[in-house]
């Protein structure tokens, strides 16, 4: 048999996606499970992109503009007008969902061995994006301890080799739902200009910040136009992940003339997706609105209910929609596929995905899991009431002492 490559070998599971089987396995036992391990909200999609795609009206679905239509690239021109980054057509790239936007920044930026430092926890696919580009991942870690602040900048620099090449962030943070303040990206720009690295910047929840805390985007900054990658998609801000549209925004022409000959190796994007995404970005405020109240809803009610839960130690997101929660256990993967695989509530479980998968060295969050408040409250309030009952009957639970100790080093939650 043929040897299947290295880097195939090297690939994760996802951490988010590697629990399916155990899923699928409980509902074919009859057992409905509340999924809260993926970033896939219940909240319909904008109207208008529904609207748009019954009313194509074309005879040939033709291959397009590589960079993407330039319709839709105009229209994110308006939208980012709105939102204070001032950029032109030219200066973007449409791409099949950020995924691709990542992954082809990484194989535009960096050469096979370079290396690009991330602030974990991160979204655990980055991990699998450079793994995919033979592109060594350099993590710096930030702590639940102090709400998952950016490191202090000194721990970057420590990190900076001959081969580091970029940064990259996530604003708002998935998995953590903390917001990057202005002067933390300031702190990042001076950097990455001092060593001269690219700054990618992922920024599909910049609508989701919650308590007045203020989104600043990483194009605002003056004097980083060469080094700054923007990292952008719909799925999220329209609740139309399937779409997969996202986008490359950068003033570097250099790197964008590199990026394109990527995408036209791959033609074009979808043109079906990039009809819907343009309809999308005119989505009223109304259903902005909807969508930003809901989930702070969901938010509140989450975490209440979370910190309600004897030993469990869930801080408050400040934006996305998701959290790390830290659990009375033994190890969080092992109970999540207990969950699954053993545990039913009046037939009913919980689907989580284990935290460790969103770190690089995986005995970090090895008793914490990511929660996706995607479903609503009626829905939450099932979920977590399985939750509840689960951390009561799971035999690797913490004894009283072990949860004391484990906390202890934890801020007071207010």
């Amino acid at each position: 048999m043929p040897e299947i490559s290295k880097r195939g070998n090297l690939m994760p599971n996802s951490p988010i996606r590697k629990l399916v089987p155990l899923a699928e396995e409980a509902q074919q036992k009859g057992n409905v499970v509340y999924r809260l391990n993926i970033g896939q909200p219940d909240i319909p999609t904008s109207p208008l992109a529904i609207e748009a795609i019954r009313n194509i009206n074309v005879k040939v679905i033709e291959y397009g503009h590589s960079a993407g239509n330039e319709s839709l690239r105009r229209k994110f021109v308006e939208y980012y007008k709105r939102i204070n980054v001032n950029v032109n057509y030219e200066d973007i790239l449409i791409t099949t969902g950020a995924s691709e936007a990542i992954t082809l920044t990484l194989l535009t930026c960096l050469n096979a061995g370079d290396e690009i430092i991330v602030p974990e926890p991160f979204y655990a696919n980055y991990f699998s994006f450079a793994t995919a580009t033979d592109v060594e991942v350099v993590p710096i870690t930030s702590r639940m301890e102090n709400g998952f602040a950016l490191p202090p900048i000194e721990e970057f620099e420590k990190k900076i080799t001959p081969r580091t090449k970029a940064i990259i962030i996530c604003n708002p943070n998935n998995p953590t739902g903390y917001i990057y303040s202005r002067k933390e990206l300031e702190q990042l720009r001076d950097l990455v200009v001092k060593h001269d690295l690219f700054l990618l910047s992922d920024e599909v929840y910049r609508e989701l910040c919650y308590d007045g805390y203020k989104f600043t985007s990483i194009m605002e900054l003056d004097g980083i136009d060469e080094h700054v990658i923007l990292i952008d998609s719909v799925s999220k801000r329209y609740s139309a992940t399937g779409l997969r549209t996202g986008v490359i925004v950068s003033k570097n022409r250099k790197l964008l003339e590199i990026a394109l000959r990527f995408c036209q190796a791959r033609l074009c994007p979808p043109y079906v997706a990039q009809v819907a995404a343009e309809a999308a970005i005119d989505s009223p405020q109304e259903y902005m609105d909807m969508m930003y109240n809901e989930f702070l809803k969901r938010r509140n009610f989450l975490v209440n209910e979370l910190n309600s839960m004897p030993g469990v130690y869930c801080p408050m997101p400040k934006g996305a929609f998701y959290v790390l929660v830290r659990l009375p256990v033994d190890d969080a993967e092992k109970f999540a596929m207990w969950m699954l695989k053993e545990f039913n509530y009046n037939k009913q479980t919980v689907m989580l995905a284990p935290a460790s998968g969103f770190y690089f060295n995986t005995d970090f969050g090895k008793r914490e899991v990511r929660v996706a408040y995607v479903l609503n409250v009626e829905e939450l309030k099932k979920a977590l009431e399985c939750l509840r009952k689960g951390l009561e009957a799971y035999p690797g639970r913490l004894s009283k002492d072990e949860i004391r100790e484990e906390l202890k080093e934890l801020p007071v939650l207010k």
